[in-house]
């Protein structure tokens, strides 16, 4: 969510948009490998978990040391000049990153599903009921937050705020990180 708001505030919601196809398919990759049985292995193998939670927190300390350096850059250019610099590519990369590298997303899978599923009943029809549930759950938060971020976006026409922004931001990414560490 803070990734979404920070693209939200920076790019805007339509090139916003690229990066949360990224985290719904990582979402839903991560919904159906906890429901086939990758979870057993990541707790039958705790160290690949650990990983796993270590990869994903220093990817979002990372992403968050970079909003730091950025000195505000953004305010000088333009909002198209942004769009222009930044591909849907690299937007999607990073929302499934995002998604599959949180260990707290696939613990909450692990521990929410399975309660949740008839084993009398076929998997396939109750895994999409699933799927849809939680994906359009996901995509109103992505766009709640990019949206609230993009009506910030007016406090960024100044190289100053664009700094504080930044640093709020990045403190939050690295915050999310360190607490994805330790948690």
């Amino acid at each position: 969510m803070t990734l979404s708001m920070t693209l939200g505030m920076t790019i805007g919601l339509r090139k916003t948009f690229w990066m949360m196809a990224g985290e719904l398919v990582g979402v839903g990759l991560v919904v159906v490998l906890t429901q086939m049985g990758v979870a057993a292995v990541l707790l039958t193998y705790p160290s690949l978990f650990i990983a796993f939670k270590w990869g994903g927190g220093l990817y979002l300390a990372y992403l968050g040391y970079e909003m730091w350096r950025s000195r505000g850059r953004l305010a000088i250019q333009e909002k198209t000049d942004v769009d222009l610099k930044v591909s849907g590519r690299s937007l999607i990369f990073q929302g499934f990153i995002t998604a599959i590298a949180n260990p707290k997303g696939w613990a909450f899978f692990i521990a929410l599903l399975p309660p949740f599923v008839d084993q009398s009943l076929p998997m396939a029809p109750q895994l999409m009921a699933f799927l849809v549930i939680i994906l359009s759950l996901e995509f109103i938060c992505l766009v709640l937050y990019a949206l609230g971020g993009q009506s910030l976006s007016h406090l960024l026409r100044k190289r100053d705020n664009v700094r504080v922004m930044n640093r709020i931001a990045g403190t939050l990414m690295i915050g999310v990180g360190i607490w994805l560490i330790t948690g």
